[in-house]
């Protein structure tokens, strides 16, 4: 990648989890910060998981992107895919090691409360 394709600044980056941009990965294999984080603690898997991008989600955490981070309200990527009803998602981090029972509130406790599968669950 040539220097000219770098960002401005790193706030494009949240930009590209959010839109599900694989451009996205190319800049983290060129030395963005797998996990790096917006001023609330999201980080980029978190802003892919929570917009539903679960091939993005999945080259993220291939490049080593801790799956079990929390943002500042202690929420985790994983709770979040439940929230959002997004099963490829949900897939895609409890195949990658993501635990159910992290955050507050957990993955576990939030598929109870809105009635879906809690993940990892035959």
């Amino acid at each position: 990648m040539s220097d000219d394709r770098l960002p401005v600044d790193l706030d494009q980056m949240f930009d590209l989890a959010r839109a599900g941009a694989d451009l996205l990965l190319e800049f983290v294999d060129d030395g963005v910060p797998v996990d790096l984080a917006d001023v609330h603690g999201n980080s980029l898997l978190m802003l892919a998981a929570y917009h539903g991008h679960a091939d993005l989600v999945r080259g993220l955490a291939q490049r080593g992107a801790d799956v079990d981070r929390l943002n500042e309200r202690g929420q985790s990527p994983l709770a979040g895919a439940v929230f959002k009803g997004d099963p490829a998602v949900v897939d895609v981090l409890v195949a990658a090691g993501a635990d159910v029972d992290a955050g507050q509130p957990s993955a576990r406790t939030t598929a109870r409360m809105f009635e879906r599968p809690v993940p990892g669950e035959a």
